[in-house]
């Protein structure tokens, strides 16, 4: 045994000349796994924040100003309705005939007489024929052909709230407007210029942008 060996120690931790036995400490194999694990979560962040500065002063923000000043630009484009691809006529090209279907004597000269004033054009005035004498209820019908349904007499109702909208066999271009049982007046001249104005105008449609 040598002078340098403790004593009561021999075997392995028995110093033979200048050979000295090591004595470190084992390793700790859960402090290295930890150390890898919080390593990669920061590797991981540190990636993802990268790719958010990337968005940010590439094109994904450049997207987003452009479609927003695309949007403040972009402006309603007036376009005629599909009901009004051909404006309806003006009053002084429809000729009205006026009749009266009520026992109140006198309603169809007086109202066709403001008729004219309005700048309608007028034909017959009298009493309405049997088929709808005392047979009208509310304030009146307008009857016309097929193709014055879409023209004369979208014009001509602007002038009586409330009528009633029918179709004929004419072949002829006037039209008839028949006063109901519950006639009282023509929509007020402000009204019915208002209305006038709408029906001569294209409507502003939403653009596709």
């Amino acid at each position: 045994m040598s002078m340098l060996t403790p004593p009561g120690m021999g075997g392995k931790y028995r110093i033979k000349g200048d050979k000295y036995p090591r004595m470190r400490r084992p390793r700790n194999r859960r402090r290295i796994v930890l150390a890898a694990v919080a390593a990669v979560v920061v590797l991981g962040f540190a990636g993802w924040g990268t790719l958010q500065l990337v968005h940010v002063f590439s094109g994904d923000t450049g997207n987003k100003v452009n479609a927003a000043r695309d949007k403040r630009d972009c402006k309603p484009v007036a376009k005629p309705s599909p009901a009004a691809a051909a404006l309806p006529p003006k009053p002084a090209q429809i000729t009205v005939n006026v009749y009266n279907a009520t026992p109140r004597g006198g309603l169809a000269k007086s109202t066709a007489d403001e008729l004219k004033k309005r700048g309608f054009l007028i034909g017959k005035v009298g009493n309405a024929p049997a088929a709808y004498d005392k047979k009208v209820p509310g304030a009146g019908m307008l009857l016309g052909s097929t193709a014055a349904q879409a023209g004369s007499l979208r014009t001509l109702s602007t002038q009586l709230a409330g009528a009633q909208l029918k179709a004929d066999t004419r072949a002829t271009a006037d039209v008839d407007l028949i006063i109901g049982t519950a006639f009282k007046a023509l929509t007020p001249p402000k009204d019915s210029t208002a209305a006038l104005a709408v029906l001569a105008k294209p409507v502003a449609v939403k653009p596709s942008c």
